[in-house]
């Protein structure tokens, strides 16, 4: 028995609480309030009926769903997250939030001409890019490496119009997994 004016807290499982005891507990004032995000019987999935217990209508009582991410409000944000993600690598080639590759994000400079190289990490990758650019008569005006064990992930702005000749050079070259130029 919890002592009168506690706060009940359960975010660990269902089965170590019984929801009908503890509506009558706050129903009567022995309990000052609860919040919840487990329950003996999981809420349905979106969609799939209504959630019934015996603690809605309670005073002092926020319940939640357990797995946050399965609201409709949580979707709808995890969605356009993803497609915010997506669309930063598709135009700027930031890869902020990922969880299996570097996580890079470099801001885009007007008038510059980026250049993205996924790569096998290993020693003198850069300085080999860096020698490409060079040898097109192309000067870095930004860049930013990033890598992991395996893999390694560089967004190099230049100054001036070289994705041809650079595009072919990389991928000739053996560390090159694959290398993409924003126009």
């Amino acid at each position: 028995m919890m002592k009168p004016g506690s706060f009940f807290i359960n975010a660990a499982r269902g089965e170590v609480m019984d929801p009908h005891a503890l509506a009558a507990a706050l129903k009567s004032g022995h309990l000052q309030g609860c919040a919840v995000d487990v329950y003996p019987t999981e809420p349905a999935k979106n969609a799939e009926g209504v959630f019934t217990s015996p603690l809605q209508g309670c005073p002092n009582t926020i319940l939640t769903p357990h797995i946050g991410g399965s609201t409709i409000e949580a979707q709808r944000a995890i969605g356009l997250e993803v497609a915010n993600a997506f669309k930063a690598f598709i135009n700027t080639g930031a890869t902020t939030g990922a969880v299996n590759f570097p996580n890079l994000e470099l801001p885009l400079k007007p008038g510059a001409h980026r250049i993205l190289n996924m790569h096998k990490n290993v020693p003198g990758v850069l300085s080999k890019i860096n020698n490409l650019l060079h040898s097109v008569d192309a000067n870095v005006t930004a860049q930013l490496l990033g890598t992991d064990e395996n893999i390694g992930y560089v967004i190099i702005d230049v100054n001036k119009e070289v994705s041809g000749d650079v595009l072919s050079m990389l991928q000739k070259e053996s560390f090159d997994v694959k290398t993409r130029v924003l126009i």
